[in-house]
């Protein structure tokens, strides 16, 4: 398998925080590709008409893509449980949180990137913002409980989206007011998979 990818994007790194926790790491060959909004490759628009990383190739199926179908995908091939049938909704919502953080996160940084500076908006920046400062509210109260059970995937969604605030956010200094939350990632950001995958760049 051959997983397209680009950057320190926080939805490949879901994918390879869940390749190391399931054991699959070595079984999947990384090729990096240009996945800018404007200007995907001819590679990834391929493997993924929408142009959007991260992209499993697969040998015996069509490409897999968002990060949330890989990671599935990921799990039941692994039998790994990151989706645990007991408690699946409340997983699967978790996931869903963290994916609407990094996505505001990321739009937030190509309004800045891809924008001519005379046409950046700062109140849709901010409007982004709200949607994360919302949902960082959420975890630090009525999800906390359940980020403290054992491992699933929505733990890793929710450490990669944290660690992500860090490497592209650090100002907007998260952790204020929602210490909890911030225990709770100091302690899972220690995680090998999350060592091993830390961003660069």
């Amino acid at each position: 398998m051959q997983l397209l990818r680009a950057g320190p994007s926080p939805f490949v790194r879901k994918v390879l925080v869940t390749l190391h926790e399931t054991g699959q790491f070595d079984e999947v060959e990384q090729i990096d590709v240009a996945a800018s909004p404007l200007q995907p490759d001819a590679t990834l628009i391929a493997a993924n008409p929408v142009g959007k990383i991260p992209a499993l190739v697969r040998t015996n199926g069509p490409t897999l893509y968002d990060s949330r179908v890989i990671c599935r995908f990921l799990d039941d091939r692994a039998k790994a449980g990151l989706y645990p049938e007991n408690r699946l909704w409340d997983t699967l919502t978790l996931e869903a949180t963290a994916d609407g953080i990094m996505d505001a996160a990321v739009l937030i940084i190509y309004e800045q990137r891809f924008r001519p500076a005379d046409k950046v908006d700062p109140g849709w920046m901010e409007g982004q913002w709200g949607k994360v400062a919302r949902a960082l509210d959420a975890l630090n109260t009525r999800w906390i409980s359940h980020l403290h059970g054992r491992l699933d995937m929505g733990q890793i969604a929710i450490g990669c989206a944290l660690s992500y605030l860090d490497f592209r956010h650090d100002a907007r200094q998260w952790r204020t007011g929602r210490d909890a939350l911030a225990k709770w990632h100091a302690s899972f950001a220690e995680r090998e998979s999350m060592v091993k995958t830390r961003p660069t760049g």
